[in-house]
């Protein structure tokens, strides 16, 4: 049997303290075939002093264990043989032995010894004429002792198996909660990765852009264009402080005080005043959540971010439709394109497509050189009843 805790077994030592008194009483009242009792009061005495000893460790020292269970077994001995009544002693004996030792077999093993012991013992002090008796008492006892044992032994197991069974869910449920915390910390970096990308890092490109076109005119002494420079400069940084400020606020960058339709027209209108490229936007206002809205401002953002950065194209055409069940954005420009094939290593389509993929939406890109390129977008729609009252605003269209 596993060994238990010392300090769960009070009760136990209590029983084998008041099992160990009442042989003693037996003792002093019981019959006896000797003119006297003394080896048993030794007996019960040298006992009692090796559990209180020792004894009692034995319950987690394999050592004391060793030590004290032989004594079990010579206590089932002596104490019948002087007094046939102590033998009651063995409804101790047997446990005390059953908890002390680990393996079973062993176990098997000294309650035969404490049973034939007892028995013994007993036949000393009734003679031949009880031997019938002796055997049928002792079987019985050795029975229900070995039958006790083996089914508090297989509970104990049990319990220990589910206790670890206990601790290996804890574990996996910790190991599975920190396997979450990562993965929680990961999309939300991937998702500020996206957000930065799309907005911040857009319109200081912008800034860069146009801080290169006022340093040309300048060294070419066109002085008139620097005012409309330096005003597009200036709206440029502010939107990025916008952005950035939204961005550390927690909040849905773009929100604003109209709807998605006049966000793609000031989209179009800040990119021709950049780039010189004229712009086309159809884009009526429309009825979606924020969600979608923020995800379709994004996608032009990106598309005209990167007709700036490699088109070279001379227009650009951007245009929103929405259906009963879904809603769709295409941009196409005439600039030089490239081969759609070829995995690209920006950041930018990637961004788009996770961004789309995570809305449940679709990206096609359809591109060859020098025949332009049409990025197409689709969500399915989910009208916000709030949004149909009025149109959930974005702003934040710099890029």
């Amino acid at each position: 049997m596993d060994r238990i805790t010392t300090h769960r077994n009070w009760g136990l030592h209590v029983a084998v303290g008041a099992t160990l008194a009442l042989v003693a009483v037996l003792a002093v009242l019981g019959w006896s075939p000797w003119p006297t009792r003394w080896p048993a009061f030794a007996m019960l005495a040298v006992l009692a002093l090796a559990y209180a000893g020792f004894g009692w460790r034995g319950y987690e020292d394999r050592r004391a264990a060793t030590a004290f269970v032989p004594l079990l077994v010579v206590a089932a001995l002596v104490l019948p043989a002087t007094v046939p009544s102590t033998a009651f002693v063995q409804c101790i004996l047997f446990p005390v032995a059953w908890c002390q030792i680990e393996r079973v077999r062993t176990s098997l093993l000294v309650s035969l010894a404490i049973g034939v012991a007892a028995g013994v013992g007993l036949q000393i002090a009734s003679g031949p004429s009880a031997l019938v008796s002796t055997v049928l008492i002792e079987g019985v006892s050795i029975a229900g002792a070995c039958a006790l044992g083996l089914w508090i032994t297989r509970i104990a197991r049990l319990s220990d198996e589910r206790r670890q069974l206990i601790e290996e869910l804890r574990a996996t449920q910790d190991s599975l909660a920190k396997a979450h915390r990562r993965a929680g910390v990961t999309s939300e970096r991937e998702r500020l990765a996206r957000e930065l990308h799309d907005t911040v890092a857009q319109n200081l490109a912008g800034i860069v852009m146009l801080t290169e076109r006022a340093r040309g005119d300048l060294a070419a002494d066109r002085v008139d264009r620097l005012d409309e420079r330096l005003t597009i400069l200036e709206e440029s940084a502010r939107a990025a402080l916008e952005e950035s400020r939204t961005l550390v606020a927690a909040g849905s960058a773009g929100i604003a005080g109209d709807g998605l339709g006049a966000a793609l027209h000031r989209l179009g209108e800040r990119f021709a005043r950049e780039t010189g490229i004229p712009v086309s936007v159809d884009a009526p206002d429309c009825a979606l959540d924020r969600d979608t809205q923020v995800v379709l401002l994004r996608t032009g953002q990106e598309a005209l971010a990167n007709v700036r950065a490699h088109a070279d194209a001379a227009s650009v055409h951007v245009r929103l439709q929405v259906a009963a069940e879904q809603v769709s954005l295409r941009i196409s420009d005439d600039g030089v394109g490239f081969d759609s094939a070829v995995p690209t290593a920006g950041h930018g389509l990637r961004g788009l497509r996770e961004r789309l993929a995570l809305a449940g939406g679709t990206c096609t890109i359809t591109s060859s050189p020098g025949r332009g390129t049409v990025v197409a977008v689709a969500l399915p729609t989910t009208p916000d009843p709030a949004t149909q009252r009025s149109a959930a605003p974005l702003s934040g269209a710099n890029r």
